[in-house]
């Protein structure tokens, strides 16, 4: 019978450290193991070279690497640069490469495809297939950090903000960006990092026990219930109000202002009542505001607000002492801007 292989990137380093007693090799190796994979990112026992041929040799025999295979590549006229990814078990994924001033912003997936069906969104089309392993988490950053370097420049920031709700796979998600900031892995600074989420409330607050130091981003979209619910189905399950809650819970453990992500869609949550009702809710705790660009996709019949209305939107909130950012989309022409991420091959 043949032995089933483990991924290496999935052990913690306490069983690493068990499988090297178990085969009588000295502790030390644990370290350098580990060094090999956090640190330097490689995604083969070859690749070890100051380990012995018979303990690379071991490690082959009972572990695998959950590597990426880059299926395709597509860079647009900016500079941003989509890449779908094959999994090791033919399942694809995408991230986004985005370029700035010498520095590269990552948008990394969580999940193959999303179960959360949100109306605007094309990697709802998919559906759910899995969630993605620490180790497909981590590789993700640790490709687009060679690329950025390959073009002159470094990876600056990391978001969460790809295919899938980073929430739903908490666990995997949040060790993936330990081993991201830890000093004996990549050594990126967590306020270089930002997840986003839909709004998952009891997954809020317990990153606010956990005491994370990364910066958090919640898709509101309106702070009408009635209108959030027919755009997120999963405002059904967690009211603005437990939104609201979560979030103060957040604000009070970390001391971190929070971020909303608002997708101005047209006639349907731009019109200043809908601005006002934001500005009330916003009354409740510090926030940012990204104001986002509706990026068509064939999966929805939305269309984008006009420049006039989004300018009277953010004039207004502006109006009541709110930070507004307003986030141009790059990539649209590949489909790598915001909402349209669907793992078309």
């Amino acid at each position: 019978m043949t032995q089933q292989k483990e991924n290496i990137r999935s052990l913690t380093d306490a069983e690493l450290l068990t499988f090297l007693k178990a085969n009588k090799q000295q502790s030390f190796r644990a370290k350098q193991i580990s060094s090999w994979i956090w640190d330097k990112g490689v995604g083969s026992f070859e690749a070890m070279n100051n380990l012995p041929e018979a303990l690379r040799s071991s490690l082959a025999e009972h572990f695998f690497f959950d590597t990426l295979s880059a299926e395709q590549v597509q860079t647009a006229a900016d500079g941003t640069t989509k890449t779908a990814w094959k999994l090791h078990d033919g399942l694809h994924i995408e991230s986004v490469l985005i370029p700035g001033k010498e520095r590269f912003t990552v948008c990394v997936s969580s999940q193959v495809g999303c179960k959360l069906g949100c109306l605007f969104c094309a990697t709802a089309s998919l559906g759910f297939k899995r969630n993605l392993s620490v180790g497909e988490i981590f590789e993700q950053v640790v490709k687009a950090k060679s690329e950025a370097e390959k073009r002159g420049g470094s990876l600056s920031n990391i978001v969460l903000m790809g295919m899938g709700e980073p929430l739903l796979n908490y666990e995997n998600v949040l060790t993936a960006i330990a081993r991201i900031t830890a000093p004996e892995g990549m050594g990126m600074s967590p306020s270089r990092i930002t997840l986003s989420t839909v709004g998952i409330a009891p997954q809020i607050k317990q990153l606010a026990d956990d005491n994370v130091r990364f910066n958090l981003a919640l898709s509101l979209h309106s702070a009408k219930e009635e209108v959030r619910k027919a755009l997120m189905p999963i405002a059904k399950m967690y009211s603005l109000n437990e939104l609201a809650d979560s979030l103060k819970y957040f604000v009070a453990k970390t001391d971190t202002r929070p971020t909303f992500e608002y997708l101005l869609l047209k006639g349907v949550n731009d019109s200043l009542d809908d601005a006002k009702a934001l500005a009330v809710y916003c009354r409740q705790f510090p926030v940012k505001i990204n104001i986002i660009e509706y990026n068509e996709n064939k999966f929805s019949d939305f269309q984008a607000s006009d420049e006039k209305q989004r300018n009277s939107f953010v004039a207004f909130l502006e109006s009541k002492n709110i930070i507004v950012n307003v986030r141009r989309s790059k990539g649209k022409e590949i489909a790598a801007a915001c909402g349209q991420l669907a793992g078309q091959i």
